[in-house]
């Protein structure tokens, strides 16, 4: 880190900085310029106080990072990109994943139809929620243990592997038994407790943005998965609160990019919740892959006007099995391995 000195500052009061800076645990070494003089701090801050504290100093004019703080997350701790195995689904690098299943596990016939159909049409993961965060304590918040049960069955049946949200740190053991990928959702964001259980499982993790996040909080929440050592993390934009009303959520495509600039780890894209109306999701997708995402996470139902949560984001089988004959020429373009063929 370097600290910035303000102009003018005697020689006493910037030695004073230089031992507070010491103290900390960081070795110290002046510079001083014509009109501006800095302490460059070279320490580890995972294993030091930060220097920001020093701001209180009157002679203290600024505190910069040289190092991003998300160090594990970041290009410069891995340049090579993240492939996460999935049980044998390979996510990121040339490997680009499909997940797609129902918003709510509602029912045995609900589930099996969709995993049969999003299967057939080339999806290797199947999505489904058994527990549900809503907004009401009134409106449908997922059948729970029942609901995993059932995406266990679905697992035998069609052999997908099974990606569902967790919500708090008491459902982490009983979620993880039977989740391959565990996902935090963006309420849950910057629920550190949980992504620090959820990481110690070792199971792949999919991290939603959460709807007012910054990037910097978004990759430092991966950070915190890293940490644990779990170096299987997946992120997800899934669009973020802006003040327009036409869509549910603004889907950051920029973020993508970001994303894949800052971080080596693999990029999955929600244009479900990422818009909130299912007559978008097929141009969404589209953008999502010329942007070089890893995968798409999409919500699809056998009728999505008698869904319990979220129908008018939720596409059906045909609208479904248009947007995966959309996606070849844009992995084509992006250099990633085509999905597997579509069975009749």
């Amino acid at each position: 880190m370097i600290v910035v000195i303000r102009p003018n500052t005697p020689r006493e009061k910037i030695d004073e900085v230089i031992s507070e800076v010491q103290k900390l645990g960081y070795d110290a070494r002046a510079i001083f310029g014509t009109e501006q003089t800095v302490v460059a701090a070279i320490g580890d801050e995972r294993t030091h106080h930060t220097l920001e504290s020093l701001l209180v100093l009157p002679q203290v004019e600024n505190v910069l990072r040289v190092q991003k703080r998300y160090k594990l997350a970041s290009r410069e701790s891995r340049p090579q990109e993240t492939v996460v195995n999935i049980d044998g689904v390979l996510v990121g690098g040339p490997h680009f994943c499909m997940m797609a299943g129902p918003c709510s596990v509602e029912s045995e016939e609900q589930l099996l139809s969709t995993a049969r159909l999003v299967k057939s049409a080339g999806a290797t993961l199947l999505r489904g929620g058994a527990y549900k965060p809503r907004t009401s304590p009134y409106e449908f918040r997922g059948l729970g243990k029942p609901g995993l049960a059932l995406l266990e069955l679905a697992r035998r049946e069609t052999g997908l592997k099974i990606i569902t949200e967790v919500l708090s740190v008491r459902d982490v053991d009983h979620v993880a038994a039977v989740a391959d990928v565990l996902q935090i959702g963006t309420r849950n964001a910057q629920n550190f407790e949980l992504l620090i259980e959820a990481a110690r499982t070792r199971k792949p993790i999919l991290l939603k943005r959460g709807m007012s996040e910054r990037i910097e909080e978004w990759l430092l929440g991966a950070e915190y998965i890293l940490a644990e050592g779990n170096p299987n993390v997946l992120l997800c934009e899934r669009g973020i609160r802006t003040f327009e009303t036409y869509t549910r959520n603004t889907l950051d495509l920029a973020a993508v990019a970001i994303a894949k600039k800052e971080s080596h780890l693999p990029v999955i894209v929600d244009p479900s919740q990422g818009a909130g109306r299912a007559d978008l999701v097929r141009m969404l997708c589209r953008g999502a892959v010329a942007m070089g995402a890893d995968g798409l996470l999409i919500e699809v139902h056998p009728n999505p006007a008698e869904a319990l949560s979220d129908g008018q984001q939720q596409v059906d089988f045909n609208l479904f099995k248009a947007i995966m004959s959309d996606l070849p020429p844009f992995l084509e373009i992006t250099g990633r391995n085509p999905l597997p063929a579509p069975r009749a």
